[in-house]
């Protein structure tokens, strides 16, 4: 829950609201993260005094400020004491309301112009995705296993590593009470915003990362989604251990990749460092990160092709109990 207000916070927080250019801000960041340079299309405002809108409303714990390499995006406070006052303040606001109607119309135009950047950057890289896709099971079929694998539980948290396209994040909408996609490509992080948009799905934290040094919470998340990314780094090991310390008591981890194989042109063409891991290879990097290796998956293709790739997905789960972290602490809260 978020922690109640001090009187003499509120007020600060209210005052930095009380303005008409920063309650416009709220309202479009209900919507989705924003830069500078979008509100300032959308408000017909010069780039320094958005800037200093935003500080205001950063500094009264009512906006929060991602950075992704030369830019930063903005969203609405989803933690923190100001975090309950944003999403009241959002939730309040009359949608039909003709200034903000004409915001949200502006809004419209700036991801229809995101949306089409995103669709040519696509394009230029879909015959290599669509040749990879060419090799192996259906991606719906990989999609029906790892939601069977996750099952039915409630998720609090959720961390897309190697975010992609967003399509994790999409798989997932309605089912997390939060989630945070990072990805170190800005390309494909604004790809995954395009798409996210189209698909109306709000509220997800997208964040340009290495991820070996994750710029989210320990013992946050109570499940954590590593999708066709380890075969392109130089140490997985790392990367697991990373992704193990961003997991809450009991969360698990979901890691889906190649099995083995011996398609020399992925590396030499697609940048893939490894040809694919052992079932007991991930099994034993997931003990090494403090994880137990639950559940082991393979999807064979379709047409039985030795000569093709076979998909694995495997399950693990933090060895820390519940009782280890009290459950009211924020961010630690596990299902």
């Amino acid at each position: 829950m978020t922690a109640p207000l001090s009187f003499d916070a509120a007020l600060s927080t209210l005052k930095a609201a009380g303005e008409e250019t920063r309650l416009r801000i709220v309202a479009l960041l209900a919507d989705g993260e924003l830069t500078v340079s979008d509100l300032t299309d959308i408000l017909g405002q010069s780039q320094p005094r958005i800037s200093r809108h935003l500080k205001l409303l950063s500094d009264a714990g009512l906006a929060a400020r991602n950075r992704e390499g030369a830019w930063a995006f903005f969203r609405l406070e989803t933690r923190g004491p100001g975090a309950g006052m944003a999403r009241a303040l959002a939730a309040s606001l009359d949608r039909d309301d003709p200034t903000l109607a004409g915001d949200r119309a502006r809004l419209a135009a700036v991801r229809s112009a995101r949306a089409k950047a995103a669709e040519e950057y696509f394009g230029r890289h879909a015959i290599e995705w669509d040749r990879i896709r060419s090799l192996h099971v259906a991606e719906s079929d990989v999609e029906q296993a790892i939601l069977a694998a996750v099952g039915d539980k409630p998720i609090r948290a959720l961390l897309d590593l190697g975010a992609g396209t967003g399509r994790m994040l999409q798989l997932f909408s309605g089912r997390a009470q939060r989630m945070v996609g990072v990805d170190a490509s800005p390309a494909m992080l604004q790809v995954a915003r395009a798409n996210l948009a189209k698909a109306g799905v709000r509220g997800v934290e997208l964040r340009q990362s290495d991820i070996y040094a994750l710029p989210v919470e320990r013992n946050a998340f109570d499940l954590v989604v590593i999708h066709q990314v380890l075969h392109f780094l130089d140490d997985p090991a790392r990367a697991i251990r990373e992704a193990a310390a961003a997991l809450a008591p009991g969360g698990r981890i979901v890691i889906v990749d190649f099995a083995p194989h011996s398609i020399e042109e992925l590396r030499e063409k697609q940048s893939h460092r490894r040809l694919g891991f052992a079932a007991d290879e991930i099994a034993t990097l997931m003990q090494d990160a403090g994880l137990d290796a639950t559940a082991h998956r393979n999807l064979p293709p379709p047409d039985g092709d030795a000569s093709k790739l076979t998909v694995s997905l495997w399950v693990g789960r933090d060895r820390r109990v519940v009782t280890d972290y009290p459950l009211h602490q924020p961010g630690r809260e596990v299902a």
